[in-house]
């Protein structure tokens, strides 16, 4: 089907179903090629006040609506989306760096993610019932949402806040990252026809918006991802309207595995996931523990497997799985990283390095051979395409060390001994635990981190309860009035 879209046309933000144009417009760049992409508006706090107004208003017939209602229109929604899904698909590659084909899996996932939403259903529990009296537990819409969407994953962790909120009946305002404006800009532009006005807005804006929309106080939730600082910003900001959040921040994720593995079976999925989209995702294998009896092997079977295997390259070359660092401000953190292997005397098993020649973001894969638990590489989440590997002998020490950092977003365990793989696994302090696996994830299980790297859950019913609040109704049966 051809795209109902112009990818070169930004004409205006999103409010109340209308673009409205902006005095200051600015652009983000392809990762891949250094050149400018296109004009996109800047929202100013007129504009913010103007969508939360519009927002409120809409909330009070939004949230009447069945859940059937609001199911029925997001399926139309997922519906625009993959008939668009190609056009969409090649614009993230250019504007994220992703391989088309994570960019197209990424579109896709999405499709999914918000017609399993559809089939989540929130309804009253019945507490107590007897003679006298019935005590339900019901679930409310909090009111006007703000989406703050990172740069790694920006369609898929964008509509999954969105979906969920309308769902639930909120009214929400997306805030895409000034680095990717372009997909969420458009994914609210197919919306357009779709909801009502003012249910779902979308505002493209510079580093003032965020702040902007925390701080605001006719916005009741807010729903981030994004780094540890900035989320611990983001809640010290919600707390002065004293407004509802969840918090999906960085992880640090560590990958155990045991000596009875089978190397040639495991080693390519453990090395993919460290490298996928440039090592830029939250829940990257970024620790590798291995067992000293194997580690030797599987080190070198890993450093041959990344050589053969992870090609860098830009995202519409054929066979690329190592991408464009997203931004500047990212590249120039990844290469400070690559720089301390010199400085601090890290081993590389095998030496990555970054492309200055290149007008892109390119760095190639680095495994590091070892090195001190208290390394940079080590307790610092790189988000690039660097990983250590780490020797580990007992499974004690090994869970210490696993759990001993301030994060807690995922973590894998990796044997055949799936009772003792479970049992090391129930130990380690993550939202999310894998055995023999890592980085799976679905729009029905819950998602989120322990300790610093998040406050909530996100999808599920768990992620849907989120965007609620609860009431406690008493219906008393004998008539007192």
């Amino acid at each position: 089907m051809t795209a109902q879209f112009d990818i070169k046309s930004y004409p205006g933000n999103i409010i109340n179903g209308k673009f409205v144009s902006t005095q200051a417009t600015r652009h983000s760049i392809d990762p891949a090629t250094g050149e400018a992409l296109y004009e996109v508006p800047v929202a100013s706090k007129d504009a913010l006040d103007a969508a939360v107004g519009h927002a409120r208003d809409a909330f009070k017939t939004w949230s009447k609506t069945s859940f059937g209602e609001r199911a029925k229109l997001v399926l139309r929604w997922a519906d625009a989306i993959e008939a668009n899904k190609d056009e969409l698909g090649k614009l993230l590659t250019t504007e994220q760096g992703k391989p088309i084909d994570l960019a197209n899996t990424e579109v896709g996932l999405t499709v999914q993610w918000l017609r399993t939403f559809a089939t989540l259903e929130l309804k009253d529990e019945v507490l107590d019932d007897n003679e006298e009296r019935t005590i339900y537990l019901t679930r409310v819409p909090i009111g006007v949402c703000g989406a703050i969407v990172p740069w790694n994953w920006p369609v898929l962790l964008g509509l999954g806040k969105v979906g969920p909120a309308l769902l639930t009946g909120n009214t929400i305002i997306m805030k895409p990252s000034p680095f990717t404006p372009y997909c969420d800009l458009k994914l609210g532009e197919l919306a357009m026809g779709i909801f009502p006005p003012g249910v779902f807005q979308v505002l493209s804006g510079d580093d003032s918006l965020g702040p902007w929309m925390t701080e605001h106080p006719g916005i009741d939730m807010i729903t981030f991802t994004g780094s540890i600082e900035t989320g611990k910003r983001v809640a010290a900001s919600c707390a002065k309207t004293l407004k509802r959040y969840v918090l999906e921040l960085g992880g640090n994720d560590a990958a155990i595995v045991c000596e009875d593995v089978d190397i040639p079976k495991c080693l390519p999925k453990i090395t993919m996931m460290a490298f996928l989209n440039s090592g830029q995702i939250c829940m990257c294998a970024k620790r590798i523990y291995v067992h000293e009896k194997i580690y030797d092997e599987f080190r070198d079977a890993m450093v041959e497997f990344t050589k053969n295997h992870v090609k860098t390259g830009g995202g519409f070359e054929p066979g690329v799985v190592v991408g464009p660092v997203q931004n500047a401000m990212q590249f120039k953190f990844v290469k400070d990283m690559y720089a301390d292997v010199d400085k601090y005397g890290w081993t590389a098993a095998l030496q990555g390095k970054a492309r200055d020649d290149s007008k892109g973001y390119f760095i190639e894969p680095a495994i590091i051979d070892n090195p001190p638990d208290d390394s940079r590489i080590v307790v610092e989440e790189p988000f690039g395409p660097i990983v250590p590997l780490l020797k580990w002998s007992g499974e004690d020490e090994v869970i210490d060390r696993a759990n001993g950092l301030k994060t807690g977003l995922g973590a894998s365990v990796w044997a055949k001994d799936l009772e003792r793989a479970e049992r090391m696994a129930r130990r380690l302090s993550a939202g999310s635990v894998w055995v023999n696996s890592h980085f799976d994830v679905a729009p029905n299980v819950p998602f989120g981190g322990h300790k610093e790297s998040g406050i909530g859950v996100e999808w599920g019913i768990e992620g849907m309860k989120k965007f609620t609040n609860t009431t406690s109704l008493w219906v008393w049966k004998k008539v007192f009035a």
